[in-house]
């Protein structure tokens, strides 16, 4: 049972991880990069798709993004989404392709970014925190039953926090590098 308490405590911080990188990798930076495009959606004849699904997006150079529509009717639809999801970027269009500019970040801009870096590492250490809470409670639920004894219990409590604290310096770890990349110029 002791390991199965550590692999599910180990698996549900790992998401909660891959969730914060998602929402870091949405934070803009100087460079330009394909996850800035992931949750705008496209009217793809009536329906709402992700960008991705109706359209080739990839990087051209540092800071400029190319989308390329599966379809030539899509190029105003996509433009208009790109225009409308309010990330300050300016869309080019020559032919059936999109070319997306980055704008060069104020310093100003940098640090209220980093700010939003700090947020979401602090949401996914509360995350990680409400883990730990309900785990140690469950084992809590366990002993009051007689399932296991207090001396497993302690054991468990340790190596849930010491997961816990593995995965704090993680988000840490993700969150100063994100930082870094944000005020790098």
């Amino acid at each position: 049972m002791s390991d199965d308490v550590k692999k599910e405590v180990q698996a549900r911080m790992a998401k909660s991880i891959e969730a914060l990188k998602g929402e870091l990798a949405r934070i803009r930076t100087g460079r330009a990069n394909t996850a800035l495009l992931d949750h705008i959606l496209v009217d793809y004849y009536g329906t709402k798709s992700a960008l991705s699904k109706v359209a080739n997006i990839t990087v051209s150079d540092a800071r400029n993004l190319v989308v390329s529509p599966w379809e030539k009717a899509l190029v105003g639809p996509i433009e208009r989404a790109i225009l409308e999801a309010g990330l300050g970027f300016n869309p080019v269009t020559t032919g059936t392709t999109i070319r997306i500019p980055m704008p060069a970040l104020t310093e100003e801009r940098r640090r209220e970014l980093g700010k939003v870096a700090r947020s979401e590492g602090e949401n996914a250490k509360i995350a990680v925190r409400n883990i730990r809470r309900d785990t140690n409670n469950h084992l809590k639920e366990q002993v009051k039953k007689k399932l296991l004894s207090e001396d497993e219990e302690k054991r468990l409590v340790e190596a849930v926090q010491k997961a816990t604290d593995q995965f704090i310096a993680e988000i840490d770890k993700l969150v100063s590098a994100k930082e870094r990349d944000i005020l790098e110029i």
